[in-house]
């Protein structure tokens, strides 16, 4: 199967494969490294925007190392996973420092780089510098494990890194200056649009006569992964302390932890502590905001937010929970603010 495999992904993906999204139809690692950063646990469609934003923001690697913190985490703010871009801007900043403004070319140099792990790393190697390498999105394991009827478990570290080595025996081994990039962006995209999760489009797809799920009658059933992550709940309470003028106290989360390094209300496990953490005037000053659930991948957070308004001279000599400060719109707008903060705030000033 190896080269029929890599030869049929090849030709399918110059004619069915995506062509038009932004960050395809260019080597430049630096654009492709941002792209596969913002791909990660995100759809393309969320994607799209924040790209163009981000390439505007920051067109070089250079760029965005000199940026400060606060304006990355700004542009990424409602993207989630916070710790990509926090390690985005150190990633930056070694290719400045440690390989000139250059991105190393191969893999095994680009996983030494913050938030670049392996498929990351093998996904610009072969994007941009032809590199034999194979990737292993969550796309890919579909196609390879449909197409192999890989039945391992991939909750197995020992088991993924098999479907690997299967992963490197299928890539092209000839043209591979051409062949590298449009096999890896056609396995992706045959994973993104025709072997999808659920109902397979399989009379559509240039392998259908090579793949052994499909001949088993259940590709659905692969990939097999046991372990899933248990959803959880939270509860939080947020003291949503503002000025006349509209300036709101906000104060940098820890890293690491739920928002860590975003500007936020003060957060509380309950309504009690938020209560005690005030002086006892302010507690019957406080206006309750409708509670609301804010989903995670993993979580639902169920937030409290409680308003106090303060005048100008209460605000100056005010004691309030956290080291935080005063920021007016035009300051807070542009800084890394969780999702739901963010919104919240949208909509009272607007």
């Amino acid at each position: 199967m190896d080269g029929d495999f890599s030869a049929h992904i090849v030709r399918w993906q110059k004619s069915h494969g995506r062509h038009s999204l932004p960050w395809q139809n260019t080597r430049d690692p630096y654009r492709v490294w941002l792209s596969e950063i913002m791909l990660q646990q995100t759809q393309v469609a969320t994607v799209l925007d924040y790209y163009t934003r981000f390439l505007q923001r920051f067109p070089a690697v250079t760029d965005l190392a000199a940026a400060p913190l606060d304006d990355v985490l700004g542009l990424w703010s409602g993207l989630g996973y916070y710790s990509r871009a926090r390690n985005l801007h150190r990633c930056a900043q070694d290719v400045v420092r440690l390989h000139g403004g250059k991105f190393p070319k191969n893999a095994e140099l680009l996983q030494s780089l913050p938030g670049i792990g392996p498929s990351t790393a093998a996904a610009i190697a072969s994007f941009c510098f032809s590199e034999r390498v194979a990737i292993l999105d969550g796309n890919v394991k579909r196609v390879l494990t449909r197409v192999t009827a890989f039945s391992g478990d991939l909750a197995s570290s020992a088991q993924e890194r098999l479907l690997w080595e299967i992963a490197t025996t299928l890539l092209p081994s000839r043209k591979l200056v051409d062949n590298m990039p449009r096999y890896t962006q056609g396995v992706m995209d045959l994973g993104a649009t025709i072997c999808t999760t659920r109902q397979p489009s399989c009379l559509l797809c240039p392998v259908q006569a090579m793949c052994q799920g499909r001949a088993g009658g259940t590709p659905e059933n692969y990939p097999v992964k046991t372990r899933k992550l248990k959803r959880s709940a939270q509860s939080l309470s947020l003291l949503w302390a503002e000025k006349r003028d509209g300036s709101v106290w906000l104060e940098r989360r820890a890293v690491p932890g739920i928002w860590g390094g975003l500007y936020c209300f003060p957060v509380f496990d309950s309504e009690e502590d938020l209560l005690a953490a005030l002086p006892l005037p302010w507690q019957g000053r406080l206006v309750a905001i409708q509670p609301f659930v804010h989903v995670l991948t993993h979580k639902d957070l169920r937030l409290s937010p409680m308003v106090l308004t303060l005048s100008p001279r209460e605000a100056k000599t005010a004691a309030l929970p956290g080291a935080g400060a005063w920021f007016a719109r035009d300051a807070w707008e542009g800084l890394g603010l969780p999702a739901p903060v963010r919104k919240l705030l949208q909509q009272r000033q607007s």
